[in-house]
């Protein structure tokens, strides 16, 4: 721990958290890096995210997953084989301990150990147990198995994504591991103020699924209110034009600009040197514009590919018109503004060395999130876990060790 930092927002409250993908995990680490103490029950045969490349040097193990370890500052690791009876005893003595229970197995698995929420209540009535999970815990395909990337498509933002005359692309990110975990914080916040109020804890539900859907509104609302159903638009807008990503001077890089207003317009047209095609009637209108988008965006980017993407957003910003480069992974970890705010936490990892975790977008002025403890290797806090935080001897410990509960 770092001697000297400010007390945590969230410090002294503490998560038994059983999450094994991104899902339920990116809301456990914005307690533990408000200060919360997390500690991650993880099965060492289910692998998880330690399983998912980049590895560091290339080389795969469970400590060098660049994915795992981005996401994991602050939390402890501690390994159970919770098929074995001892490891099931130890985890109800951790949720004891905890104020909250985090985990993202398909619905029902959890009470295939005995550690479903009416059993939580019975080890402490007043526990916390937040449940993410693919569709929710009820319903009738609740028990269906999934991640994150199948719910891109189910979501409906696969549908929505690729070019009108071609199929749905499949994104490479799961996104909906991102919109639940930030749900789950905000419900966890709310069910903590409830639990200091009426000294009651609860059991929350967090479908992945319906978090996706609140990014899809307007689609849903067009269909509700029109009968319509949207179609992929590539790069376009309706009510913006140019709008895209355009080629710029060198190896695969672009500008993103966005066009909205005719002063806007006639603000572009200037920083293009006011062409003769920009003053040709099919363009002086939004709707001429866009009836004629293809080939303006074909003039569009005659002039960008004479610039590099930061001159020509910094002409656009210029003159108020939105555009902004199209940063790659190497932009964006040497960006000069993210670098000023900190958003990335360079600590010493136990097997990989130095390495940079992801901070918190957010900056609270009195109780800032700090980097403490760097993602841990697998079962690197068995020990200190049982016996710091459980109270259980070194006699006790060693024996748990021989029985081959931790699983490693």
């Amino acid at each position: 721990m770092q001697k000297g930092r400010n007390e945590g927002a969230l410090e002294g409250i503490r998560f038994a958290d059983f999450t094994w993908t991104l899902a339920g995990g990116m809301a456990t680490k914005h307690f533990a890096d408000y200060g919360a103490t997390v500690v991650n029950i993880e099965w060492p045969k289910r692998g998880g995210l330690r399983t998912v490349q980049p590895f560091r040097d290339g080389k795969p193990g469970v400590n060098r997953s660049g994915y795992f370890n981005y996401y994991h500052t602050n939390t402890y690791s501690l390994t159970l084989e919770l098929s074995h009876p001892k490891a099931v005893e130890i985890a109800k003595k951790l949720i004891l301990w905890a104020d909250i229970v985090a985990e993202n197995f398909t619905p029902g698995t959890m009470e295939k150990w005995g550690l479903g929420y009416e059993d939580l209540r019975k080890i402490k009535p007043d526990i916390i147990m937040i449940r993410t999970s693919h569709l929710g815990q009820t319903g009738p395909f609740a028990k269906h198995p999934g991640l994150g990337n199948h719910l891109n498509a189910l979501s409906g933002v696969v549908y929505l994504t690729g070019w009108p005359d071609l199929d749905p692309v499949a994104l490479i990110v799961a996104y909906t591991d991102y919109f639940s975990g930030i749900f789950g914080t905000t419900a966890l916040l709310a069910a903590l103020d409830y639990r200091r109020r009426t000294g009651k804890g609860q059991l929350l539900d967090v479908s992945q699924l319906e978090a996706g859907l609140q990014f899809q509104l307007p689609s849903l609302v067009d269909y509700i209110v029109n009968e319509r159903i949207q179609e992929r638009m590539g790069n376009a807008c309706p009510y913006a034009v140019p709008h895209g990503a355009y080629r710029c001077k060198g190896e695969e890089r672009w500008c993103a600009i966005a066009v909205s207003t005719d002063q806007e317009w006639r603000a572009f047209c200037q920083v293009i040197g006011n062409p003769n095609w920009t003053r040709e009637s099919r363009f002086s209108t939004l709707r001429g514009r866009k009836n004629n988008e293809e080939e303006l965006n074909r003039l569009v980017e005659e002039w960008t590919i004479n610039f590099t993407a930061e001159q020509v957003m910094s002409m656009m910003q210029a003159v108020g018109v939105a555009a902004g480069v199209v940063q790659n992974a190497e932009d964006l970890y040497n960006d000069p503004q993210l670098r000023y705010r900190n958003f990335f936490w360079v600590m010493d990892h136990l097997e990989i060395g130095s390495f940079s975790h992801q901070g918190e977008p957010s900056v609270l002025s009195k109780t800032p999130a700090q980097p403490r403890i760097p993602a841990a290797c697998l079962g690197e806090h068995n020990e200190y876990v049982c016996r710091e935080f459980l109270g259980i001897s070194e006699e006790e410990f060693d024996a748990l060790l021989i029985s081959g509960m931790f699983g490693l």
